[in-house]
């Protein structure tokens, strides 16, 4: 077809061709959103990670101490405080090169990281790394640490030398621009991409690291885990009170050092500790229905940290009439529960009486007495009672139902042979500890991301529970591999709840 040779229609036929370039160009806002989901798990999987790290590390620092294990200790803790020295230093040449690379991309680094950046800027990472030599002296950053970790004891050579966390294998391209290690990972790649791939050699440095302080670890002995709860102790003289009787409330610690003494109030109010650790305090009772003494402790543990303690110790306050409220269940309420309550009446028959309330609704039960209260918002319902036109004000806390447990099985996460973890079904979220029984939560969506083991880095959003929709990534799981569960949204009683991610290191 001949050009056209009306000015106008040139600049037309332009125009068009520019917008077709820069259309080939976009990256789908899909696409960022999947690179910014996946970031977001390798970030989260790599704070659990340095926390399983940390827990090995003062392991061995406290089997330092003891003399049954000084010995090893004495040989294995220096080991591992070099593999965190050497993956430290790794960790932090790569944080260098992603803020670098975010910074360049519109990220004022002053302010907070969530402040936004041209992710689908495909320039800046071709430039800095391809282009700049960063991507040579990326790889050469991680061979140094791979190098060095393993270097730093035969046997820790021995024990990873094909199961080492840390691939450096180029993925296959058939694009020649890509044909060198950088290349094939940066080139021409938007600004999140770069950033989540940054991310996931942290995520690999820091497996690496976990796996190999875990191996000193296994050299001395079992993690040592501090059981370091002192335990407060709290009495009230009676439960159940009439209007101006007294209530004592005695309160302190049941471990603590004299030069230390525990800081307690009792309902707000400063209470002088006496020698033993020990307050006491009078209240009157005052209103009648459900009452609690709050009681506020502020001491220090047997290994000095300071431990606050917080709890709510219930108690009834009687009517002389005889009518009363009382909660079948639990001493508080719960938002769209159906929470019963039983009203007595005293001389007053069960027909004569009437209960409203200032929260939700309420209905009569099926039984004589029996009252079912459903509140709608958290804070306290006021239970009016009118029993032979007279009427009695009782009030009770409301509460939110509790956020569940995201679990894979029974496990909330941690250490787990894989073939158990290939054996479930999906995840559950449950409540645990909760008084109402047969509540149920419904996982409705969650993303999978595996790191480690043969097939390296994957990653899945998933709708629903199941595993079905990943069978191929389950199946496909093998020792070594971490395996984070993130973005787990769940629905039950108070509506939709975003739970913590779980993690799993597969072995």
């Amino acid at each position: 077809m001949a050009l056209p040779k009306e000015p106008r229609q040139k600049m037309i036929n332009l125009m068009y061709l520019v917008l077709t370039a820069l259309l080939a160009l976009n990256v789908s806002a899909e696409i960022l959103n999947a690179f910014k989901t996946v970031n977001n798990s390798l970030e989260n999987t790599n704070k659990l990670v340095s926390a399983s790290t940390d827990t090995y590390m003062k392991s061995l620092m406290d089997l330092d101490t003891k003399p049954e294990s000084k010995e090893k200790a004495d040989i294995w803790l220096p080991k591992a405080a070099s593999a965190q020295a050497i993956a430290d230093a790794a960790y932090a040449k790569v944080k260098k090169l992603k803020d670098s690379i975010m910074s360049l991309s519109g990220l004022d680094t002053a302010k907070n990281h969530n402040d936004s950046y041209k992710e689908d800027d495909i320039n800046t990472a071709q430039r800095v790394i391809v282009d700049g030599g960063e991507g040579k002296k990326l790889h050469a950053t991680l061979m140094k640490f791979k190098t060095d970790i393993l270097g730093i004891d035969p046997a820790i050579a021995n024990e990873f030398a094909s199961s080492f966390p840390l691939d450096l294998t180029p993925p296959k391209s058939h694009n020649k621009a890509s044909d060198t290690w950088e290349g094939a990972y940066f080139h021409m790649t938007p600004t999140i991409a770069a950033v989540t791939i940054l991310t996931k050699f942290q995520n690999d440095i820091r497996n690496g690291e976990n796996k190999v302080i875990e191996f000193c670890h296994k050299q001395v002995g079992e993690v040592v885990v501090r059981f370091d709860q002192t335990v407060p102790i709290v009495e009230l003289s009676s439960t159940y009170l009439m209007n101006g009787q007294e209530l004592d409330v005695t309160a302190g610690v049941g471990a603590f050092n004299k030069q230390n003494q525990p800081e307690i109030t009792i309902d707000g109010h400063s209470e002088a500790t006496g020698l033993d650790g020990i307050v006491e305090a009078k209240e009157i009772a005052n209103g009648v229905g459900p009452h609690s003494v709050h009681i506020h402790m502020t001491y220090k543990d047997q290994n000095g940290v300071t431990q606050s303690y917080d709890h709510d110790y219930p108690y009834t306050v009687g009517n002389p009439t005889g009518i009363n409220v009382s909660a079948d269940d639990v001493k508080a309420l719960y938002v769209d529960l159906d929470n019963h309550l039983t009203v007595s009446s005293g001389n007053v028959g069960s027909e004569k009486v009437s209960v409203t309330t200032d929260n939700g609704r309420i209905v009569r039960g099926s039984t004589p007495g029996q009252w079912i209260v459903t509140p709608v918002k958290p804070g306290t319902a006021n239970i009016n009672v009118i029993a032979d036109g007279r009427p009695t004000l009782f009030t009770f806390k409301v509460k939110s139902v509790p956020d569940p447990v995201a679990k894979v099985g029974n496990s909330k996460g941690g250490r787990m042979p894989v073939n158990d973890f290939k054996s479930q079904s999906g995840i559950r979220a449950d409540l645990e500890n909760f008084i109402f029984a047969n509540l149920k939560f419904t996982v409705t969506s969650y993303t999978i991301v595996v790191t480690g083991g043969k097939k390296g880095f994957q990653f899945r959003q998933v709708v629903g529970n199941s595993f079905n929709p990943v069978s191929d990534i389950i199946e496909g799981l093998g020792p070594n591999t971490n395996v984070t569960i993130d973005e787990i949204k769940a629905n039950g009683p108070g509506g939709a709840r975003d739970l913590p991610p779980i993690t799993f290191n597969l072995y």
